[in-house]
């Protein structure tokens, strides 16, 4: 849209914070009027605003891997209804994850055009994951699917309502699909009304300032967000730059896959070129387009400016290439269930690519993978079916004059949280045994800045025949260290039976049957350290022992510091210059 009107920049300002206060306050309705935990506990959605060509204004979100798929829902939209086809009132709904979707099923859009005057002026848009979305498994998303049709209910781009009349047969095709439809048609609603609540305030926005004025103010953010962008390209190091890794597997026993990228930077311009990497793959681990350029959007704001405003301003000098078919722009019919595991390694790409380049905004490898969990059974007090789904927590990279942080969710996973224990112990049948830091007693993650530590958390079954879901990436190639810091450790999971068997280590596991006190253990990798374990002080090598994050044996073999485990007395051993 275009605008003759000139605005003066007070008014600017004030309309931009306008749009922006309206993304946060469709953000907190949706949380608010949610039915799942996966929701208004872990925040798995993300809520905004977009401009009448589908160029996004405003974000809220939990996942940061969601980044920018709400601009592909709305232009996909755009392209399916064009024209008149559209009116107020209309709500489309759209997981499809090849054509604007960008993730799994599991992750349910709901798209509403905002017309003022009768003109279409703007977007509102969310996305969030439903607990279920039908399928051939509890959850949904799997690990061993085999086609997109084993994965759930598609929705590829259609009307939920026409001009404010609900199509009650999709709410009939959901409740008769899916196994836990007050969950799902709730977190549905919750969503339309978070869509309302931006329709209402753009509106207002409108009454109160004028539509042109509006206008001018969309425009003057997006130019705004792009000024910004190309300003701080201008301080990165230019040149080519390249990374190469591997995904474990794709879940139904083949891999690993490896992956590349070149990273070019100009004046202008930010280039990802991820051509030569693995064709997508028979399980599901692949990804889309979308969900690649998502992954491509967070690691650019995070090198750029990670202060910055989103919107589609700010992503203007990027530019992201892709072989067709391949393991990050994968194509139907092949199953995605676990494209976050491809979109993280797709972004940690470039992030190992520029961390040597970049020592004061990247820090080391960090365990890089969702670590998702699910769980299903019967409750042991009233036999009601139940189902945990939520990702874990790791540790991230030792960086330049930091310490990696111990038990943060992975990158693109962003500002999402646990489902807490209470919460856990008292919804479900299951009791936490144990939520600890992970102690890996062999050097992982040592450096002069050490990586943080990964986490164990483990489920206790109260029922039998309970079935746990798992997918641990990183499992196989350990996060990466910097100059001469130590690996991390893998994510991976054992089952400590009741009878006194243990199995594993895994790192990825369908349907794990469970018995009465049967224990997951769940542990997660600890982040890449950086710089020699020889350079990090004697005194603070005797604290990590003293706090449980390094054993006295670790203390001597890898950073050359003989700490006493009773009095935490210490002294240095010869050879502690790097």
């Amino acid at each position: 849209m275009t605008t003759n009107v000139k605005v003066d920049p007070f008014t600017l300002e004030i309309v931009k914070d306008s749009l922006l206060a309206a993304g946060d306050e469709m953000f907190v309705a949706l949380a608010r009027t949610s039915m799942s935990p996966i929701v208004y506990e872990v925040l798995d959605y993300a809520s905004g605003l977009t401009d009448s060509e589908g160029n996004l204004l405003t974000q809220g979100n939990g996942v940061t891997g969601f980044i920018g798929m709400l601009t592909f829902m709305v232009k996909e939209t755009l392209k399916k209804y064009p024209g008149e086809k559209l009116q107020p009132g209309d709500v489309i709904i759209i997981n499809d994850p090849y054509n604007g979707g960008g993730s799994h099923l599991s992750d349910v859009g709901l798209v509403m055009p905002i017309f003022y005057e009768g003109e279409l002026i703007a977007f509102s848009a969310n996305k969030a994951h439903w607990t279920e979305v039908g399928g051939k498994d509890p959850g949904s998303f799997t690990n061993d699917a085999v086609d997109i049709f084993q994965e759930g209910l598609q929705f590829n781009c259609i009307k939920l309502y026409e001009a404010d009349r609900l199509n009650e047969g999709i709410v009939e095709i959901i409740r008769s699909n899916v196994r836990f439809p007050d969950l799902s048609l709730g977190d549905m609603w919750a969503q339309v009304a978070a869509l309302r609540t931006g329709d209402r305030r753009l509106k207002e926005l409108c009454g109160k300032h004028g539509k042109d004025t509006i206008i001018a103010a969309v425009n003057y953010l997006l130019d705004h967000g792009e000024t910004i962008s190309r300003q701080e390209i201008q301080k990165l190091p230019k040149g080519v730059f390249e990374a190469e890794d591997f995904i474990d597997t794709d879940g139904v026993g083949n891999g690993p896959f490896p992956i590349k990228v070149k990273v070019t930077i100009t004046d202008d311009e930010f280039i990802c070129d991820f051509r030569g990497s693995s064709p997508q793959v028979p399980g599901p681990m692949n990804c889309s387009y979308t969900g690649l350029m998502s992954a491509v959007r967070v690691i650019f704001l995070a090198i750029t400016n990670p202060e910055q405003d989103v919107n589609d301003g700010v992503f203007r000098p990027l530019k992201v290439i892709v072989d067709k078919k391949s393991i990050m722009s994968a194509e139907r019919p092949v199953p995605v269930s676990n494209y976050f595991e491809t979109l993280l390694g797709s972004l940690d790409l470039v992030w190992k690519a520029l961390a040597p380049q970049l020592p004061n905004r990247l820090t080391a490898g960090h365990h890089l993978s969702v670590c998702s969990f699910t769980l299903t059974g019967n409750h042991q007090d009233t036999d009601e079916p139940f189902l945990i789904v939520e990702p874990s927590v790791g540790g991230w990279g030792g960086g330049m004059r930091q310490d990696g942080a111990s038990g943060q969710f992975c990158i693109a996973d962003g500002e999402t949280y646990n489902i807490p224990v209470e919460v856990a112990e008292t919804r479900y049948g299951v009791l936490i045994d144990e939520y600890s830091l992970r102690q890996d007693g062999n050097g992982a993650g040592a450096g002069e800045y050490v990586g943080g530590k990964g986490v164990i958390r483990a489920y206790r079954a109260l029922s039998d025949g309970q079935a746990a879901t798992i997918t641990y990436g990183r499992n196989k190639f350990y996060p990466w260290g910097m100059e001469k810091g130590h690996e991390g450790s893998p994510n991976e999971f054992y089952i400590h039976k009741a009878n006194g068997e243990v199995d594993g280590p895994y790192g990825v596991y369908p349907r794990y049957k469970l018995q009465k006190n049967d224990v997951v253990r769940l542990m997660t990798g600890t982040g890449g350290g950086y710089g020699s374990p020889l350079n990090r002080p004697a005194a603070q090598v005797a604290k990590d022992v003293k706090n449980g994050y390094f054993t006295a044996e670790e203390a001597k073999e890898h950073f050359l510091v003989e700490v006493d485990p009773e009095t935490f007395e210490y002294k240095e051993l010869p050879g502690r210059q790097a």
